[in-house]
């Protein structure tokens, strides 16, 4: 099914799953693989990803893996300002998320920067007014589900017995929450790897046709993470064929956008799901 968005004034329709390609201006994200801080670095590897088939990227100034180190406001707006200046000067037209749990940075990468859509870890939890100012901006807003904050989040997996019942319901609260503040363009990511255990995880995944009942799209991001890498006893450099069996599966089980660090693997999965459904 074609998934439409509202993407400044206008509508933007994918008619397959669409691939968004990883661009990290940090340097401690956790694959080292997807870090880039250098203009020239980032603009090599947007061209890349555009040539490899992303249909959108989504960029972050601040690393939520456990253990990184605290960014402030500014340096966090430094890093995507230097990163959009990149990828606008080679891919102008594409689709960008700006990956932030601040409202502020929120504001300003969409409105000054020239990014597209909000990217939220928290899902809103981390700043009360997110809500607002998404509904502000008018953009699309990926609402992911964590508990805690990334320093905290694998003390809260207590989910009662039913994971999915539990973070569906967490989801159901926050799609209540900014439909209520005017968001119009909301998708859900059920958030793997935030406040899930090893098995929670793939408990999400193989009842992922639930997330389905929102009526809205859904973005998996499982790329090379500890999902993958813990099961296998492998690093995140070893991850890929790994993260492309996944992203496969997740595309069976209704993923609307895979988030990627390798988009051409990405987009032969995209590739070879489609022919199928032909």
């Amino acid at each position: 099914m074609a998934m439409t968005l509202r993407i400044r004034g206008r509508l933007v329709t994918f008619e397959r799953p669409a691939v968004m390609g990883i661009v990290n201006v940090t340097p401690d994200s956790f694959f080292a693989g997807s870090r880039t801080q250098a203009l020239d670095d980032i603009r090599r590897r947007v061209e890349q990803m555009m040539a490899d088939g992303a249909d959108m990227l989504d960029m972050g100034g601040y690393s939520s893996r456990p253990g990184a180190a605290e960014v402030s406001e500014q340096e966090e707006l430094d890093r995507i300002g230097r990163g959009m200046e990149a990828i606008r000067s080679v891919a102008p037209e594409v689709p960008v998320s700006v990956d932030t749990f601040r409202a502020s940075v929120a504001h300003a990468a969409v409105s000054e920067m020239g990014c597209d859509i909000v990217n939220d870890i928290s899902g809103g939890l981390l700043d009360g007014d997110m809500a607002q100012t998404v509904a502000g901006l008018g953009c699309p807003y990926i609402l992911m589900h964590m508990r805690g904050t990334p320093a905290t989040m694998q003390q809260l997996t207590d989910y009662g017995g039913d994971v999915v019942a539990a973070v569906l319901g967490e989801l159901a609260a926050a799609v209540h929450r900014f439909t209520q503040a005017g968001v119009a363009d909301i998708i859900i990511d059920p958030g793997f790897g935030f406040a899930k255990t090893l098995e929670q995880n793939y408990r999400l995944m193989a009842r992922l046709p639930e997330f389905r009942i929102f009526g809205l799209p859904l973005l998996v991001g499982i790329s090379r993470k500890s999902m993958l890498t813990k099961l296998l006893g492998i690093s995140a450099d070893e991850a890929l064929n790994a993260t492309t069996a996944l992203n496969a599966y997740a595309l069976d089980r209704g993923a609307d956008i895979l988030r990627v660090h390798d988009v051409r693997a990405g987009r032969q999965a995209v590739d070879v799901y489609c022919q199928l459904q032909a």
